[in-house]
């Protein structure tokens, strides 16, 4: 017991003596993508904001976190996938459709994954230290958006609709989207007499379905009580919505 108490306290002391740092100097101009299919390509531009270099790898998943570039198997290409970037410079990136079978009727949801690995520190401010670095890993939505779809994607968040109901003790929002384009809420309240109660957030699939739970409130909504949510579109700026709890 003894020997276990000190090589605890030893791995502690270790871990005090590094120097720990995670921060992000490639800038990604966007929080998200859209990938109109009739144009076959889209780019997008990365900016190293710090004072040092940098090497940055990129690839696409399909909504696997986990995902590594050697085991993606998605129907797009970029270029370059691996590549150094100087500080303050800028890189574009072609992300191209390569023949996908994607549904046509509806908006698919894939994944950006941008990885920032620092140089290695040197100099003598980093003589005689034990540093620990990290690799940072930016992801982002990409929605692929086959031509000719109906409806305009900046108004198809003001067409949810949405209906109250009681699972447990809990108070449900089901939000249902009746376009083809993701819709991304994120933030959801109602008011019922003069206080507001939150709800959770989160990403309708086109013609889909969502569950958001409302925080402290016991009874279902009556139909008519008015919501308001916001929503992001596509160029990443936040849209102000107002709803009803339909009958």
């Amino acid at each position: 017991m003894k020997k276990f108490l000190l090589a605890l306290a030893a791995g502690l002391l270790a871990v005090c003596l590094f120097a720990v740092g995670a921060h992000a100097t490639v800038v990604i101009g966007g929080t998200r993508v859209v990938f109109p299919a009739r144009d076959g390509e889209v780019t997008v531009r990365l900016s190293n904001v710090g004072n040092t270099p940098a090497l940055i790898e990129v690839w696409i998943d399909n909504g696997d976190p986990r995902s590594t570039p050697d085991k993606v198997d998605t129907p797009f290409l970029i270029t370059p996938p691996l590549f150094r970037m100087d500080a303050h410079k800028d890189q574009s990136l072609r992300i191209l459709a390569t023949s996908p079978h994607l549904p046509a009727d509806r908006e698919s949801l894939f994944w950006l994954n941008v990885l920032e690995v620092p140089p290695k520190p040197t100099g003598q401010e980093t003589a005689g230290k034990n540093m620990l670095q990290f690799a940072v890993r930016s992801r982002l939505k990409l929605f692929y958006r086959p031509a000719k779809l109906p409806g305009d994607a900046l108004k198809a968040a003001g067409q949810l609709t949405w209906k109250a109901r009681l699972d447990g003790q809990n108070v449900i929002l089901d939000a249902h989207n009746p376009s083809p384009y993701y819709i991304t809420v994120s933030k959801l309240s109602l008011t019922i007499g003069d206080k507001p109660y939150a709800a959770a957030t989160g990403m309708v699939a086109p013609f889909g379905d969502l569950r958001l739970a409302v925080k402290g409130l016991a009874n279902v909504p009556v139909p008519g009580t008015a919501l308001s949510y916001t929503t992001i579109n596509d160029y990443g700026a936040a849209d102000a919505h107002k709803g009803a709890i339909a009958p």
